[in-house]
């Protein structure tokens, strides 16, 4: 399911996406072999008021965790992931990947940032129970750059849900970063997950 979401209905696009085979697997031609990039420790996402993040391991292929943004049209590359979670009901997630150039690498992170701009359009077209808005706030002077995004979701039975999303580049290789919680804008910490996507790049080499 979505990052640590109780919306069942985003659950659901995450099967289906997952059921699409568009996102897990490796083309002919993909990058050659290099050290692989580094990714956040737990100490550097939004602090929580009143619970630790916790670092899993990181993972081949692409995150569950984002396939209800990022589940289909999403072209196949060695993803590379970790997931975060504190004890209460909020998770985050990074995945990387590197390209097998530069101009690879800046197509790539434009159709992320684009799928994640059309993303509530969706996620509302899926599920008439559901409602999206979101939300763009700006980008990032770091590297070849980076983009945040909010979204928000709202089902009829009174699942309320809400996510940030950044995608950055450095050369050729990408990087997404997704925290999302209960809750809606409001309690979004936008301000620290700015600092957040800015170090994900800043650590991709």
């Amino acid at each position: 399911m979505p990052i640590r979401t109780r919306a069942t209905a985003l659950a659901a696009l995450t099967v289906a996406a997952l059921a699409a085979g568009t996102v897990l697997t490796a083309p002919a031609g993909a990058a050659p072999k290099a050290t692989p990039p580094k990714f956040l420790s737990a100490s550097e996402l939004p602090a929580h008021p009143s619970s630790a993040w916790t670092a899993g391991p990181v993972t081949d292929g692409f995150p569950v965790e984002l396939a209800y943004c990022l589940g289909e049209g999403v072209p196949a590359y060695d993803y590379r992931h970790r997931a975060f979670h504190t004890d209460l009901d909020t998770g985050a997630v990074q995945v990387t990947v590197v390209t097998g150039s530069a101009a690879k690498g800046k197509a790539l992170a434009a159709l992320l940032d684009k799928e994640i701009r059309s993303c509530a359009d969706r996620i509302e077209a899926a599920d008439p129970e559901v409602e999206a808005e979101g939300r763009f706030y700006g980008t990032l002077p770091v590297e070849e750059g980076a983009t945040v995004h909010g979204l928000h979701t709202e089902a009829s039975w009174g699942a309320s849900d809400v996510h940030l999303l950044s995608v950055g580049r450095d050369g050729r290789t990408v990087t997404v970063v997704g925290w999302g919680q209960m809750g809606d804008f409001g309690d979004a910490p936008v301000g620290a997950f700015k600092k957040t996507a800015k170090k994900a790049v800043d650590k991709l080499y």
